[in-house]
């Protein structure tokens, strides 16, 4: 699966399912967790979905702000473990 699948995907279940604005234009480097849009929990979802889609697990430590802020961390992350 290459890098813009991942993207679309990544971008499609956030805007949908945990922004629930599927017309929201969410940017690749938008502070999708500092600017209000996402919280913890969504986080946590984000990782449950991310396993079952790709088939790549993120550790606790690693489904923080600072580290999943953006749908660019996002992406990074499960490239790094396809």
């Amino acid at each position: 699966m290459d890098e813009k699948t991942i993207r679309e995907k990544l971008r499609t279940f956030i805007t949908h399912e945990l922004i629930r604005d599927p017309h929201y234009d969410l940017q690749n480097d938008e502070g999708i967790i500092t600017n209000g849009l996402m919280d913890s929990f969504s986080l946590a979802e984000f990782g449950v979905y991310v396993e079952q889609e790709f088939n790549v697990y993120i550790p606790d430590a690693d489904l923080t702000v600072s580290k999943m802020d953006t749908l660019n961390q996002m992406v990074a992350r499960v490239m790094r473990d396809l």
